[in-house]
């Protein structure tokens, strides 16, 4: 039997590969340096057991644990001590935001919350991308290391973006290819082209 797929099919495949790739529960929140900020978290309950906000990159620490109905500073990052806190710390209806203090362009990067729920058993993760911008009138923006924040958060996203479009391009191409060509392999003329 052969499989023929035209280029609505590849559309299809292409546009559910992508969809798989972005819809990653990320949420993405701007500041201006000095602010605070809010990194929202919801768990589908009030039944929270364990709450752990990280950041990729830092080592083994976490920026806020809560467990067992209390606040475990111990095992935090010291560049979040006395900076971090959450929302509601009673966490009605589910609500694990985080307050992030006085925020800097060091404080950029993803954020992790992983919300324990008792009820279920299960983890819940969510994903927030933290983009610290200079505010509006400073001159030129610059970090420290003489870049530019928009710069650079821009280059970022101008590079993955396109890096997760060609990855889809080129498997969707080679898939297109592999089924094209066991079309051709398996081709079998019809047998009135047969000399007897």
């Amino acid at each position: 039997m052969a499989v023929l797929i035209t280029a609505s099919h590849l559309w299809i495949l292409f546009s559910v590969f992508l969809l798989k790739c972005t819809s990653a529960d990320t949420t993405i929140v701007t500041a201006e340096a000095a602010q605070n900020v809010t990194l929202p978290c919801r768990a589908p309950n009030n039944n929270i057991r364990v709450l752990q906000w990280s950041r990729d990159g830092l080592k083994a620490e976490d920026i806020f644990v809560y467990r067992n109905n209390l606040v475990d500073p111990d095992n935090q990052h010291q560049s979040f001590k006395d900076r971090v806190d959450l929302q509601d710390r009673q966490m009605k209806d589910g609500d694990a935001s985080l307050i992030l203090k006085n925020v800097t362009i060091h404080d950029n990067g993803t954020y992790k919350c992983r919300v324990f729920m008792e009820e279920t058993r299960l983890w819940k993760v969510s994903s927030i991308y933290l983009s610290v911008v200079d505010p509006p009138g400073q001159p030129g923006g610059h970090t420290e290391d003489g870049g530019e924040t928009s710069k650079f958060v821009g280059l970022k996203v101008g590079l993955v973006v396109p890096a997760v479009l060609l990855v889809a391009a080129v498997a969707v191409f080679l898939i297109y290819r592999k089924l094209n060509k066991q079309n051709q392999d398996s081709y079998q003329p019809p047998v009135e082209m047969y000399h007897v």
